[in-house]
């Protein structure tokens, strides 16, 4: 099976809340032909859309290759979530590569958040950056472990935009009896994510990137020029950069193994009042929690909770996603138990074992980028900034990220579902433990 279309139309964006009040482009012409360009850019998501603008910016001629629509994967259909920071905490980064390193990681981390303001202030990204995250923790005994930690963060790094909060606080914001207190992040935000998307496609092609939809590559020959082929279009260029993430499929088989796709699903509610919205979640924040299966969820602008939850790891989405997401729904907010769902969708994307993200030249002028395990807004756009600096010259935060080790799961891609799942069962009964 193909994830590209196994639960999706050829060509169409999925039914989301964000698909159906989105300010769509019209499509792109497809690739025909033998083209030339500096640098091929595969996959239309934040990191090919951000290497492709950035690139242009800086005069290069970039042909970028989507075989759906430009932001038609989990770049258009996530969380909206634009958290600092790297995936795994700053305690754990120092434990796995050292301070030195960890802090290199945290400060690229808080340079993608500030991109994705910086791109949220441009007139053609048509979605505003909201400020404020709330990191709760489901479990009572986890709160001592958040008070040393925002003390951690403070003291280290000097960290003056986490504040922590109390089970009282943190209640008093989220109005859910699911919670034992959390943090306050005001340096992240959230966005809409397929807005974000389309604006960078919108100030790639005002840079002069040529884009082409409906373009599925088939194959990449390695070499000096590289060759980049769909079933109508054989593209030379002098350099590739993927951004394929979960829907990479056989592409490349060595990062394949390092990055795998998952499944994650959210459905929006009818629009509430301002007034319902703020007992809910006050000051319009962000939240994600605890649990190994994260939770999620933050309102729009026409006031419609946006709850995501629950995963797979098969290819096909489940039949009732509506059903599926409102059980923990329903344990957060038992008060919205009942409450109207108008729009269920699911998204593809991808992880790595240690849920750090997977950076890698390949054939020397090649670079992959994907595997960022939730934290795409962010990372996924700035790492296009990056691919365009190490193609210009200058590739000392590409090396950062890519010193991060990322390994195989463990039996190959026949195995790594089933063992998967077979992990998450743990974690799941862990987490109502």
């Amino acid at each position: 099976m193909d994830l590209l279309s196994v639960n999706d139309r050829a060509g169409e964006y999925p039914r989301s809340y964000y698909a159906d009040s989105a300010a769509h482009l019209d499509r792109f012409p497809a690739a025909a032909g033998d083209l030339d360009c500096d640098v091929c850019v595969v996959g239309g998501g934040f990191t090919g859309l951000s290497t492709a603008y950035h690139l242009a910016q800086r005069g290069y001629d970039v042909v970028l290759l989507e075989a759906q629509r430009v932001g038609f994967g989990a770049s258009g259909r996530n969380g909206g979530q634009v958290a600092r920071g790297q995936r795994r905490d700053q305690e754990d980064l120092e434990a796995m590569v050292g301070d030195t390193h960890a802090r290199a990681l945290w400060d690229i981390g808080c340079q993608a958040t500030d991109l994705v303001r910086e791109l949220c202030s441009k007139d053609e990204v048509h979605t505003e950056f909201h400020p404020g995250i709330v990191h709760t923790v489901h479990r009572a005994r986890d709160h001592a472990h958040n008070h040393a930690y925002v003390a951690h963060m403070q003291d280290k790094y000097g960290d003056d935009k986490i504040s922590l909060l109390s089970p009282e606080e943190c209640r008093e914001i989220v109005n859910s009896p699911a919670y034992h207190g959390g943090t306050l992040d005001m340096g992240a935000g959230h966005v809409n994510p397929l807005e974000l998307a389309l604006g960078l496609a919108r100030l790639a092609t005002k840079a002069g990137a040529r884009i082409f939809e409906g373009a599925k590559v088939t194959a990449i020959d390695e070499g000096d020029p590289a060759c980049v082929k769909t079933d109508d279009a054989n593209i030379k260029a002098r350099f590739v950069v993927m951004g394929c993430n979960g829907y990479l499929g056989t592409l490349q088989k060595h990062v394949a193994a390092r990055v795998m796709p998952i499944n994650n699903f959210i459905v929006s509610t009818k629009p509430m009042t301002p007034e319902a919205q703020n007992r809910i979640v006050r000051n319009n924040y962000a939240v994600a929690d605890s649990k190994f299966v994260v939770n999620y969820f933050r309102f729009s602008e026409d006031h419609r909770l946006l709850f995501g939850g629950t995963e797979s790891y098969g290819y096909r989405f489940p039949k009732d996603i509506a059903g599926a997401v409102r059980k923990p729904l329903a344990e957060i907010f038992p008060q919205l138990k009942d409450v109207e769902i108008d729009h269920a969708w699911g998204g593809t994307l991808g992880i790595t074992m240690n849920r750090m993200p997977h950076f890698e030249r390949i054939g020397g002028n090649i670079l992959t980028m994907s595997g960022f395990s939730g934290s795409g807004v962010a990372l996924a756009t700035l790492s296009g900034q990056i691919a365009a600096e190490t193609i210009a010259g200058q590739a000392e935060r590409f090396d950062i990220m890519a010193r991060v080790p990322t390994y195989p799961f463990p039996g190959g891609p026949k195995l790594r579902s089933p063992l998967l799942v077979l992990a998450m069962l743990w974690y799941s009964l862990r987490d109502k433990l």
